[in-house]
């Protein structure tokens, strides 16, 4: 990794010189106000000092040398031992959910609905409700097609969405705030909510970003904002923050971006809270999550984040998996909103907005396959 410490007037001018040097992927690792010249302590000149830093791709020795062999070596062997734990763990699972299933005494039918809820990640919870509630209500029938089967599932999956909202953007917010982790396409999403704002609903809009760690993340938005034609400003600070929001009074609706990072790092939701302001009447905040999540962490997420004043969910990523049962985990077990759901990259088209009937096609898509 090479880090290097930059001197300049402002933060934008020492976020372009490290750009500049070390390119986009460059992280900032740290960043503060410094005094320098004057005399006597009297007129002093403020400055802004980062440090910064990029990966670098490592040397590699020369092909057949000692050295490569043994790291060969013992790259196999981190592989095959990395095989044999992955090889265990799949068998826990496996005789866990058959422990839990034989204790059910589904018949056949039945059992194969249930372990298709398992399949898609529906909570064990909530897919063995599921299919008690079926039963109870006299409809356990050996004879049952898989067609019936599936009718079933899809009113008992509906019933339990019913209490959850499914609306976008309020009327009477105006500051929308997305957070989440790390990698779940943040940025690509509050482009594609405010494109559907200008384009449908023929909003003025801003955009703010906060997220200087990274400047691609930085380069990113500006980028969308080109496209959209909208002005955007760089918030390295609380007080650049209020600035900005005082800048865009007038526009209908603010879009904030946020930095990402490790969402089990109780610091990172804390630097959110310190930075944002979550009190004002006209602020809305949106949880960001991907479905190529595993379920427990997805739930491990939202949790997470309930240290702030969350009020809508939106999933991205659904084109990149065939599993979608943590929108009815979050929707049947977590009073909150869910607002979209993202189903590639294009903006602002691969946006959808769901519904209890979307919601249950998605997870019950592959079931007359299995």
């Amino acid at each position: 990794m090479k880090v290097k410490k930059y001197v300049a007037k402002t933060m934008q001018e020492a976020m372009k010189e490290i750009k500049k040097e070390l390119g986009p992927d460059a992280v900032i690792l740290n960043s503060k106000e410094i005094k320098s010249g004057g005399i006597l302590g009297l007129f002093q000149q403020k400055s802004m000092e980062v440090i910064a830093a990029i990966d670098k791709e490592p040397t590699l020795p020369k092909k057949g040398s000692k050295q490569v062999i043994t790291r060969q070596y013992n790259m196999t062997k981190q592989a095959e031992q990395s095989q044999v734990l992955d090889e265990i763990k799949h068998l826990k699972e496996l005789l866990a959910t058959q422990s839990f299933q034989s204790e059910n005494n589904f018949p056949p039918v039945y059992e194969n609905a249930f372990k298709y809820l398992l399949e898609q990640e529906v909570s064990d919870t909530l897919a063995l409700e599921i299919m008690q509630s079926i039963v109870k209500k006299g409809k356990e029938d050996e004879h049952v097609t898989k067609v019936q089967m599936k009718e079933l599932l899809n009113e008992e999956i509906e019933k339990r969405l019913a209490h959850v909202s499914f609306k976008g953007i309020s009327e009477a917010k105006r500051i929308i705030q997305f957070v989440g982790p790390t990698g779940v396409g943040k940025t690509t999403t509050l482009a594609k909510v405010a494109a559907l704002s200008m384009l449908e609903h023929r909003k003025k809009i801003a955009f703010i970003t906060t997220d200087t760690y990274r400047i691609a993340a930085i380069e990113q938005l500006k980028t969308y904002a080109r496209i959209l034609d909208v002005p955007v400003e760089v918030a390295y600070s609380v007080e650049d923050y209020e600035r900005a929001l005082q800048t865009f009074a007038h526009f209908d609706y603010i879009f904030v971006d946020t930095a990402g990072r490790n969402f089990r790092d109780e610091r990172y939701v804390q630097e959110l809270k310190n930075m944002l302001d979550f009190k004002k009447d006209q602020v809305e905040t949106y949880l960001v999550l991907s479905l190529t999540a595993k379920k427990t962490d997805i739930m491990d997420i939202y949790h997470q984040f309930t240290w702030l004043p969350v009020e809508k969910v939106i999933f991205t990523k659904m084109d990149e998996t065939l599993t979608f049962g943590s929108i009815l985990n979050i929707g049947a077990s977590e009073n909150i909103d869910i607002a979209y759901i993202t189903n590639g990259q294009d903006v602002p088209d691969d946006l959808v907005k769901p519904n209890k009937q979307k919601v249950s096609q998605l997870i019950l898509s592959r079931y007359a396959n299995v």
